[in-house]
């Protein structure tokens, strides 16, 4: 007759095998026999949950990064052989033959992380390992069934060919792919020069331009110039104008602005209407650019030769500087809230002017009083222009059309006075080098807005 016990641990298992001895020195059909299985069983079911937390990193020392999430059925079977281990001889004993059942069988664990130490298991073990296959997306990949081969080659228990390090890795999330982005700026004008290069320069019949980029990203000044109007070698057209709040409306000034001149004067036959015809002609361009619902303005600053006259007009803080004789004149005011006649017209609206930062602003905010666009502050920033007319004289040499960007850094005479030897005289001329010599002043004084300067020479009209 056999007798089988069941344990619920490992070590369980151990403990009772060393007792085997002992039990089977005892007779089956004592009652000392029955009270001591009784007593064994009952300290195993009393030790059951602490043996079972302790069994487990006995066997598994290098698991305390990886928890067990679950032991299903976890069981050791100790069988004692029949006739033998039952019978009072002791020749059993003598033999080398393991008491425990080698069987596969004998143990089962379901394990869902499990991290087992590096160690080989011991080759004289009287245990069988045999995990569960995990699912195909899990870390344990490989199942036990290859385990007691792996045990005798020295390599980890249950987990296959393959590494506990390489098991275990954590695998990847699947990569993002971001899409670059473009570096390109678009500020729903066409792109020109001015806007994109640092630098431009321009000769024509009579007149020189340069404008050189400040600080910002994108060149906010542009500039028109035309000659030979309606086929007349005498009659031309200049504009200078200065954007702000982005390029836009002195984009759209420098395309539509001498149109709209021009056709105000052509529809006038009276030439003594001209002033009212530029006056109308700024009020239209800036009508039409509203009508365009896009941000931003424009100071702007115009000169149109025709009929031996000179009209030069402006609308902000560009300005225009007569060198006669070598004297600077100044045909243009600029149009700021420090003005005290603008002050006046401001507060008169309903606006007000206060000083920030050293700078007198409208509604704290813009430092002109006048222009083309800006919406936002259209019932105090008006677009009429100043316009100055007078005849051409031989003692008036050169006109100076430039941005603010010059005249906070040089002064009108100093202008006149250094563009000058480049203009006048019996030395070749170089007006286009004038203009750079002016920019390039001014910048190393310290200017970081965006500069504009055209030389128009009287003479060739």
């Amino acid at each position: 007759m056999g007798v089988t016990l069941t344990f619920n641990t490992l070590k369980d298992c151990h403990n009772e095998s060393k007792s085997a001895v002992k039990i089977s020195k005892v007779n089956t059909r004592s009652p000392l026999y029955s009270l001591l299985l009784s007593r064994r069983h009952s300290q195993t079911l009393a030790k059951k949950e602490e043996k079972q937390r302790n069994s487990i990193p006995a066997l598994y020392k290098g698991s305390r990064k990886y928890k067990l999430q679950d032991i299903n059925a976890m069981s050791c079977s100790l069988a004692l052989s029949n006739s033998p281990a039952l019978s009072p001889s002791m020749s059993l004993f003598r033999d080398n033959s393991p008491i425990i059942s080698p069987s596969p069988e004998a143990l089962n664990l379901s394990l869902t992380h499990l991290k087992p130490s590096s160690s080989p298991s011991s080759p004289c073990s009287p245990f069988r390992l045999r995990l569960q296959k995990p699912p195909s997306e899990s870390l344990l990949s490989s199942s036990v069934s290859t385990s007691a081969s792996s045990s005798d080659s020295g390599s980890t228990a249950g987990l296959g060919p393959r590494s506990a390090s390489a098991i275990l890795k954590r695998k990847r999330p699947t990569r993002l792919d971001i899409p670059m982005a473009t570096t390109a700026l678009h500020f729903g004008v066409p792109a020109t020069p001015c806007a994109v290069m640092r630098e431009v320069e321009r000769e024509g019949c009579g007149y020189s331009v340069y404008c050189k980029r400040g600080r910002r990203e994108v060149m906010e000044d542009r500039f028109s110039a035309s000659v030979k109007l309606q086929g007349d070698c005498k009659q031309a057209f200049f504009g200078v104008f200065d954007g702000h709040g982005g390029a836009k409306a002195a984009e759209f000034a420098a395309l539509k602005l001498e149109k709209n001149i021009l056709d105000e004067v052509v529809g006038r036959k009276d030439q003594t209407m001209v002033e009212e015809a530029v006056k109308a002609g700024y009020l239209k361009t800036d009508a039409e650019f509203l009508k365009e619902d896009v941000t931003g303005g424009a100071c702007c600053v115009t000169a149109l030769i025709q009929n031996g006259s000179l009209v030069v007009s402006n609308a902000g803080d560009c300005r225009a500087v007569l060198s006669r004789d070598g004297a600077a004149e100044a045909l243009t005011s600029d149009h700021r809230p420090s003005r005290e006649d603008e002050r006046n017209r401001i507060e008169t609206l309903g606006g007000y002017v206060d000083l920030c930062r050293g700078v007198w602003r409208i509604q704290s905010c813009l430092a002109v009083s006048r222009g083309i666009g800006d919406h936002h502050l259209k019932q105090w920033v008006i677009a009429e222009p100043e316009t100055k007319i007078i005849t051409i004289k031989p003692e008036y040499e050169f006109l100076i059309l430039a941005s603010d960007g010059l005249w906070d850094k040089v002064s009108n005479q100093e202008a006149v006075d250094i563009a000058r030897p480049s203009c006048v005289g019996i030395n070749k001329q170089n007006p286009l080098s004038a203009c750079k010599k002016l920019v390039n002043l001014s910048v190393s004084r310290g200017s970081s807005d965006d500069i504009s300067v055209m030389l128009v020479q009287l003479g060739q009209f």
